[in-house]
């Protein structure tokens, strides 16, 4: 992803939001060399580049999420994607050090869920936050980008990849300025990303995104199957590594009679068939979406929620924080 020149110039950058002066000091090097190192490092997604007021600004991207990401996010960059899956698949999929500190080795969680909408009653809409809704993300964003999930891309080449959409990856304000800007991301309207959000949801799609309550930097449009979000709850359930809504699953024993069609919609294992046919939420992996609060026809499309409720309390650690480094761009201000 780097070579080894391009590795050792990049050691030396700010962990903060930098310009191009500061990195041409570090580096010993003419500003217009510099400038041109920055943005081709920036052109395959190793570093984000934006503008604030007037000022080109360059950040360093974590590796998830972050440049992990990008370089999959587009689907012919220069990089030889499938030794990138094969490398990511072990390093995240086989081995567990990088992917369990990362998801469940703090007290605040990367990311959280939103807040499915239409699986809520109209009584209960009134207690659900602006931050718990991914529409108001889309809608409130000064930049929007749509690029190829990294997740299914990456289980792509592996021969293991399902059918939900790819082209679904939303990222937003100065993430998505910069992927835009070199090609990385598709530059969409809100109305299109409702549009998105829609097809994401009739895919029974998880929206996992930022840990912050403002200028959310990303939403993932999840699978059960290949994305390491939904991967990393079942793996690390007992270690809560992903921040929940505060909207429960609940099954109705007097009314279920054990087809499991709640089981298609939930792809988390979260549902599982007790002795007498029936089905009930399992304890540790009940947290993770509203998707299965809902009920079916007879044909088996959803039609209306069903049984849901919100909790009573709420602990602080659940509650995002107001900002994090890799919200970019109010990083640097």
């Amino acid at each position: 992803m780097f070579t080894r020149e391009e590795a050792a110039l990049v050691a030396l950058l700010p962990i903060r939001p930098f310009n191009v002066a500061a990195a041409a000091r570090v580096w010993k090097k003419p500003v217009a060399e510099s400038r041109k190192i920055l943005e081709g490092l920036a052109s395959n997604g190793m570093l984000l580049d934006m503008e604030m007021q007037g000022e080109q600004i360059f950040v360093l991207p974590p590796p998830m999420a972050g440049f992990f990401e990008f370089s999959m996010m587009c689907l012919s960059n220069g990089y030889d994607q499938k030794l990138l899956a094969e490398l990511f698949y072990q390093y995240l999929n086989v081995e567990e050090d990088f992917v369990k500190n990362l998801f469940a080795g703090g007290e605040t969680q990367l990311g959280r869920t939103f807040v499915n909408e239409g699986a809520l009653h109209t009584d209960q809409t009134l207690a659900v936050m602006d931050y718990e809704r991914a529409s108001e993300v889309i809608h409130t964003a000064s930049h929007m980008g749509v690029g190829a999930c990294y997740c299914r891309h990456k289980m792509q080449h592996l021969g293991k990849s399902c059918d939900a959409p790819m082209n679904i990856c939303m990222t937003f304000s100065g993430t998505a300025q910069s992927l835009i800007k070199h090609g990385i991301a598709r530059k969409v309207d809100a109305k299109e990303g409702m549009d998105l959000l829609d097809e994401a949801l009739e895919h029974n799609l998880v929206q996992f995104g930022e840990n912050v309550q403002q200028k959310v930097a990303f939403i993932c449009n999840c699978c059960g199957c290949c994305c390491e979000a939904m991967l990393a709850a079942k793996r690390f359930a007992v270690l809560n590594p992903i921040a929940t809504t505060n909207f429960l699953p609940e099954v109705s024993a007097d009314s279920c009679n054990g087809c499991g069609k709640c089981v298609t919609v939930l792809g988390q294992n979260s549902i599982w068939e007790k002795n007498d046919s029936r089905f009930t939420v399992k304890h540790g992996a009940k947290r993770l979406s509203t998707a299965a609060r809902r009920r079916f026809d007879e044909d088996g499309r959803i039609v209306a929620p069903t049984g849901a409720h919100r909790r009573d309390r709420v602990r602080p650690a659940r509650t995002p924080p107001l900002r994090a480094f890799d919200g970019v761009a109010r990083s640097a201000q």
